[in-house]
C-alpha cells in the first residue's frame, strides 16, 4: 500500500513541477493597424472588439491559437507563445523562429 501511495505522490509532484509548454510575455504598445498588418504578414486571424484587439496564428503561417497576441488600446500587449521562446516584437511572437 505504501508503494502505491508513494507513486501517486511522486506522479503529482512531477506533474506540478513540469514547466508549461506555453509562456506569457509582455510586448511593447502596438496599435490595431500595426497588429493587423503583422497578423496579415504572419498569416494569422485578426479580431477586434470593445475590449481590445488580437491575432492568433499556428506559428507557421496559418490561423490558429498556438501563438496569440492581445492588445488593449494605449497599453502594452500580451503574447502567448509555445516553448522557451522570448520574442521581442509582435511579428516575432506570431511566427516560428528561423533555424540557425
Amino acid at each position: 500500500m505504501r508503494t502505491i501511495t508513494a507513486l501517486i505522490v511522486l506522479a503529482g509532484i512531477v506533474a506540478l513541477g513540469t514547466p508549461s509548454l506555453a509562456r506569457d510575455l509582455t510586448l511593447p504598445k502596438t496599435t490595431a493597424d500595426q497588429l493587423k498588418a503583422a497578423c496579415a504578414k504572419a498569416g494569422g486571424k485578426f479580431s477586434q472588439d470593445a475590449r481590445g484587439y488580437g491575432c492568433g496564428t499556428d506559428c507557421n503561417g496559418g490561423p490558429s491559437t498556438d501563438c496569440i497576441v492581445h492588445c488593449v488600446a494605449n497599453e502594452r500587449c500580451t503574447a502567448q507563445v509555445i516553448g522557451a521562446r522570448r520574442p521581442r516584437s509582435v511579428a516575432e511572437a506570431l511566427t516560428k523562429p528561423k533555424r540557425r
